[in-house]
């Protein structure tokens, strides 16, 4: 094979389109030195022509980048508009219903709430009301301005000793590491003055979760960080000295998350600090895995022993799972494990498949996990069909910005609602999608210093705590105008989504919705009684072991 020579490159066909920058910064260069015999302000001109020259020959003889090599110099133009292409869109070509994961109006809701300014909107709404996607809730020609203005929510079944009352907007799961120490500060200083709790995320009770005195959910996930021992197995002793913490509130069992369901993770040996080692309870400098699965148990009903075990261990505090649906027997399995044992959690907490504040894989983040609205439907018929709704309330997790998302998630069995990218724009996230790099220019998600000094802590509480306040007004409005007296009161009925442009119906005409008991007494709905039947208290397995046929 006959090797490309630089000759060829120089003067093969289409010299003048691929290397113009190589002999326009040449032919300047020659031009600036023999006008400079006249003038020696013309070498000035170097500053730009000799520079890129360089680079043209530099691109011309490496041999990494093809691109680079044909088109020297040039070629680098088009890497800088890549680079450009995020900003130009957020700011100048992105209109107001456009962007990814949130809209600039979604975004700009939650800045001017958070901010205190209006959040009314002129004019009508730009949202097309005759599109397939538009959906909308029931409300009542007779409003019902006695509305009680407290929404909170009582968590805690009758075997739960200390129960919590909640707000219907929560901070949800962020844990320390993937957020720095001052965004967690003012996250839970804000919860405090908004009332409502902030969840730790699995990275454990950071210094910073304890410094303000905010209510905390203290997530418990596969790595048990905070409460494991050396071999990383659950510590019983440890976790009760840290369950004991007056602000812990509540305790929950991580089993997956929206962002990477069924995945796990690790922590590079060189980022694990001495704060981060400290605080999860893991060697200093050594990778810190977290597995996708927990050890310390594998079944629904060893699942279900175990929270009643960290119920105990906590004082009666009220324990409970988090996780993203996958398939829907398993948690139809853990219903009828609660059933078998006559043990009950305090809550369940759904996580839709898009949520996430860090990075995750691509093909978890975009393919896999049940996106929150199916999770949820799927969670309520699961608890209200075994008749343990009343016992163990229903959280939902997933794009959650405003009163009407929250009263969106009532309408499908969820008690309250967790949050935590509105959170994040609230203590001021641009959605730079910088989260993963350690450079967020916010200071939010970066364990950088210098980046955090930026975020001052009593000033992003007060806006975490002002967003917080001013869509629970929002969520009480939206009940008045319903007709209710709580966000409890909401059903499927109220919820509306357009089929086509020429018909409408209520969610609970397009998916089931059982009675009370209904599943144990035999439902009708051949799908929801199919995951019945397959579901088992003793294994997360398929009853009637069902596979995929081979091809």
């Amino acid at each position: 094979m006959k090797k490309a020579s630089l000759g060829a490159a120089l003067f093969s066909d289409g010299t003048i389109d691929r290397n113009l920058a190589l002999w326009g910064s040449a032919g300047l260069t020659i031009a600036a030195l023999i006008a400079a015999r006249h003038d020696g302000r013309w070498l000035y001109a170097w500053i730009v022509t000799v520079p890129v020259l360089v680079l043209a020959l530099v691109d011309l003889a490496q041999p990494a980048h093809a691109l680079r090599r044909n088109f020297p110099a040039l070629a680098r133009v088009r890497w800088f508009f890549e680079w450009l292409r995020p900003f130009l869109r957020a700011y100048i070509v992105e209109g107001d219903q456009d962007g990814r994961p949130y809209t600039h109006d979604e975004r700009g809701l939650i800045y001017a709430r958070a901010h205190g300014n209006a959040d009314a909107h002129p004019f009508g709404t730009e949202l097309d009301v005759y599109s397939d996607e538009y959906e909308w809730l029931a409300h009542s020609i007779v409003p019902n301005a006695a509305a009680p203005a407290d929404m909170r929510v009582a968590v805690g079944s009758d075997q739960c000793a200390r129960p919590y009352s909640a707000s219907r907007l929560n901070i949800s799961a962020m844990s320390f590491g993937s957020l720095g120490g001052n965004a967690i500060e003012a996250l839970n200083l804000g919860a405090k003055m908004a009332g409502c709790y902030h969840d730790t995320g699995e990275g454990a009770i950071s210094p910073y979760h304890l410094r303000h005195g905010g209510d905390i959910v203290w997530e418990v996930a596969s790595g048990y960080f905070g409460c494991r021992d050396a071999n990383g197995r659950f510590d019983a002793a440890r976790f009760a000295d840290h369950a004991a913490i007056d602000q812990v509130k509540m305790i929950e069992i991580k089993l997956s998350q929206g962002a990477k369901p069924g995945h796990g993770g690790m922590l590079p040996g060189a980022k694990v600090t001495p704060e981060i080692a400290e605080t999860r309870g893991v060697p200093l400098g050594v990778d810190c895995i977290s597995p996708a699965a927990h050890s310390a148990f594998s079944t629904p009903r060893e699942l279900i022993e175990f929270a009643a075990k960290l119920r105990d261990l906590s004082g009666g505090k009220p324990v409970g799972i988090k996780l993203c649906v996958g398939l829907p027997h398993e948690l139809f399995a853990i219903a009828k494990a609660m059933l078998a044992t006559g043990i009950t959690l305090d809550f369940m907490v759904i996580d839709g498949g898009e949520g996430g504040t860090g990075a995750a894989p691509l093909e978890l983040s975009d393919r896999v996990g049940m996106p929150l609205r199916e999770g949820l439907m799927i969670a309520r018929n699961a608890l209200v069909g075994a008749g343990l709704k009343g016992q163990v309330r229903l959280a939902a997790s997933g794009k959650v910005t405003s009163g009407a998302s929250i009263a969106m998630n009532a309408a499908l069995g969820a008690d309250w609602s967790n949050a935590a990218r509105a959170f994040m724009f609230s203590l001021g996230c641009i959605q730079s999608l910088k989260c993963h790099t350690d450079t967020c220019p916010s200071g939010i998600a970066t364990q950088s210093a210098a980046r955090q000094r930026g975020l001052v802590v009593p000033e992003k509480a007060e806006r975490v705590a002002r967003f917080h306040n001013s869509t629970i007004k929002a969520l009480h409005e939206i009940v008045v105008a319903a007709g209710l007296d709580s966000p409890s009161d909401f059903r499927p009925s109220h919820l509306r989504q357009r089929i086509n442009v020429a018909e409408m119906r209520q969610m609970d005409e397009i998916c089931p919705f059982v009675a009370p008991g209904e599943l144990v007494a035999g439902t009708r709905h051949a799908v929801l009684r199919r995951w019945w039947d397959a579901a088992d208290a003793e294994s997360f397995r398929r009853v009637d072991g069902d596979r995929l046929a081979p091809h």
